[in-house]
């Protein structure tokens, strides 16, 4: 998908992960980007970054005028405001910053560009107070990491964000590859980080109260619903089992879902209570899985990501799965 037309150059405000990890898919999409960050060397652990990167991109299919070299380093990325089309910032996750930060820039930018933070707690609205300009083209484009392989942007818009700027940032990060979700209501955590909390919770209070050891529940999930979810995602594959329909939906919650009260009862009872002594034990128990690893945490990381990659270029060529 070409990505829009107005949008070809893109500062990235912040070098940490996310904010490599777009840089990365940015440049792989042909776009050129401007970049700043105060850290010492940032520039060249950028560069070493992408190096390491770019053949995962390759397998993933390379835009046209993609390079790893099209960015630009700058000492203030206000300096260059008048050659950026989108803003996607990265910084540390501080009100005081962001404040300070998106105020300068919502003053000094043109007002087409949009200025989306990659936040993943911070709502937008908590940190636009100061904008006077046009805060109505400030939202979240969060991404879940990493942005250049996990599809996954929740576009967020506070309550005076513009809907031609929603549209367009979701335009945008569509053009990209990626699957923005909006997100309608600003919310504490948005929506995936708030799913990905309630499984946690439930498997850190299995895994502490001895009912099963870190190895087996992570395999719970990855033999079972993991494997699901990727493809059909969890109401869709109630749905499937409930029949294949919006009806056979109903039967599940009027009979399995009703049930399931009990066990959420027993949840509630039992719940992860994050003392010290709670916590020592999860670690302990995860400590257990990494000895019995037989390859490095590098060598896993990198057969996820092989895997990954493989998958996605499996929904990639279904019709149906997204």
């Amino acid at each position: 998908m070409p990505h829009p037309q107005e949008i070809r150059t893109v500062g990235v405000i912040g070098t940490g992960v996310i904010g490599l990890s777009w840089i990365t898919l940015f440049l792989s999409k042909g776009l050129r980007v401007i970049v700043s960050d105060p850290a010492p060397n940032a520039v060249d652990q950028l560069r070493s970054y992408i190096a390491k990167q770019w053949p995962v991109m390759e397998k993933l299919g390379l835009e046209k005028g993609a390079s790893q070299t099209s960015f630009e380093f700058v000492d203030e990325i206000f300096d260059h405001l008048d050659k950026i089309d989108f803003i996607q910032e990265n910084g540390p996750e501080r009100l005081d910053f962001k404040q300070e930060l998106f105020a300068k820039l919502d003053s000094l930018a043109p007002e087409h560009v949009i200025l989306s933070s990659s936040s993943s707690g911070l709502p937008s609205s908590q940190f636009i107070g100061n904008c006077d300009r046009k805060p109505s083209r400030i939202l979240i484009g969060h991404p879940f990491n990493p942005p250049h392989l996990v599809p996954l942007v929740e576009v967020v818009p506070h309550p005076g964000t513009d809907a031609t700027a929603t549209a367009r940032a979701m335009d945008f990060y569509r053009s990209l590859g990626k699957q923005p979700i909006l997100v309608r209501t600003e919310t504490p955590g948005f929506v995936a980080n708030r799913l990905q909390a309630a499984l946690l919770a439930e498997a850190y209070s299995l895994v502490k109260r001895e009912v099963v050891s870190a190895t087996d529940v992570d395999a719970a999930v990855t033999t079972s619903l993991g494997p699901r979810w990727a493809l059909t995602g969890p109401l869709m594959t109630n749905a499937l089992g409930g029949g294949g329909s919006a009806e056979g939906f109903r039967h599940l919650l009027e009979h399995i879902g009703v049930a399931s009260q009990i066990w959420l009862e027993d949840m509630r009872a039992k719940e992860f209570d994050w003392s010290v002594d709670s916590r020592e034990k999860l670690v302990e128990e995860v400590a257990k899985m990494f000895a019995g690893m037989k390859g490095t945490s590098e060598e896993l990381i990198k057969q996820r990501d092989e895997a990954l990659i493989e998958l996605l270029k499996l929904k990639k060529n279904g019709s149906l799965l997204v």
